[in-house]
């Protein structure tokens, strides 16, 4: 009996100090984007607006990591998006729409994460264009076409995200359908690499999405995605070059929608479209000309071939975006943005492809341009 007491109390105290070695942390964190749009032209007539969410996603959330020893931690992260003017939920209503999901950490493995969470081309591509670092939702490719503003998300995926191995990082993720004999009935799955070395930094990914919104429970969520059809590709590269306070980027990316049926920006197509593809090229540049202000411009061409029973379109966009930028402090900011954008070569039988229409207008306009100023605040907490 002395001996099965004295093992109990042996192991007992090995078990005390690891339980005191496990650390775990949780954070609450924050942003709030507002501002004051003006818009030239929608249906034809100027608009004045508050608008919430541009530079960056208005949002709350917590993470946190627990320490289970030997390298490796547990991780969480929810992320709401909401709406500062009214105050209601973003990304269709959800609680945690912007990002929620529970993994696995570890210092010789990488992370391997499940729930709702980004796509490989956000993770690894969009850091290098202009919308996806330093200027936002309004300097995005027409309708967002490629997901480098992340205008959607992907339900049930598995994601896994390496660690860097000198310079070099890498990942996958796999968006299950959860449709019981249908097992690619809207499924995603995207894979994505990134170098950072010395004053370079170059992307590529690709993400593949087979019939978006086919099912509520699959991947992605018909109130959630831009585009409706048989299958989405986007694949893309890039490459960032810094010059002491300047940074110089060059983005293409290239995204085909086949079987299409609709889209939430360019609206149901009226005959089925055999193909939908749109090719951009961006130049982008920000200047940090002091510690806490930074000016930057991007230049973006955009060239589409829409294909349908109704016939060809061919239109080509080019999109100038400014933006200026001053911190009052380390978690506040002021900013002014412009962007302008030219359609050309648009077929009426492809409305509204035929008119210009920024992304983050309330409606496309009654011509072939469009221009939107704005001056927002962003605070950080």
């Amino acid at each position: 009996m002395k001996r099965i007491l004295v093992a109990g109390a042996t192991i007992g105290c090995a078990i005390v100090p690891m339980a005191a070695m496990a650390q775990s942390s949780v954070t609450l964190y924050g942003l709030i984007d507002e501002g004051l749009n003006y818009t030239n032209n929608t249906k034809g007539h100027s608009a004045v607006q508050m608008e919430s969410g541009f530079a960056q996603g208005s949002r709350w959330g917590v993470k946190g990591t627990e320490d289970l020893g030997g390298g490796t931690k547990a991780v969480f992260q929810l992320e709401n998006g909401f709406d500062v003017n009214s105050g209601a939920l973003g990304q269709g209503s959800r609680m945690f729409g912007r990002q929620a999901y529970v993994g696995l950490s570890s210092a010789q493995f990488g992370t391997l994460t499940m729930g709702r969470q980004y796509d490989s081309v956000v993770d690894f591509l969009a850091p290098l264009t202009a919308n996806g670092n330093w200027a936002g939702y309004l300097m995005s490719h027409p309708y967002d076409n490629d997901n480098t503003d992340n205008s959607f998300r992907l339900n049930n995926s598995v994601k896994y995200t390496s660690n860097t191995y000198g310079g070099l990082s890498f990942g996958g993720l796999y968006g299950f359908s959860n449709q019981p004999g249908g097992f690619a009935n809207n499924r995603s799955y995207s894979l994505g690499a990134q170098y950072v070395g010395g004053a370079v930094s170059i992307a590529a990914a690709y993400m593949q999405i087979n019939h978006a919104g086919a099912n509520a429970g699959g991947s992605l969520a018909t109130d959630d995605t831009d585009f409706f059809a048989g299958r989405q590709q986007v694949w893309g590269a890039g490459i960032n070059y810094t010059i002491g306070p300047t940074v110089l980027g060059f983005v293409y990316s290239h995204t085909t929608l086949n079987d299409a049926t609709g889209s939430v920006y360019v609206g149901n197509f009226a005959n089925t479209a055999s193909s939908l593809k749109f090719d951009n090229f961006e130049l982008n540049a920000k200047y940090q000309f002091a510690k806490n202000a930074y000016v930057g411009a991007m230049y973006n061409y955009t060239l589409g071939h829409f294909n349908s029973a109704a016939g060809d379109s061919k239109p080509k966009w080019h999109q100038i975006g400014l933006m200026a930028d001053y911190n009052l402090s380390v978690r506040t900011d002021v900013y002014v943005q412009g962007m302008y954008q030219h359609l050309a070569g648009g077929d009426a039988s492809a409305a509204p492809l035929n008119t210009a229409f920024i992304t983050g207008a309330d409606a496309p306009s009654s011509t072939a341009n469009q221009v939107i100023a704005r001056v927002g605040i962003r605070h950080q907490f």
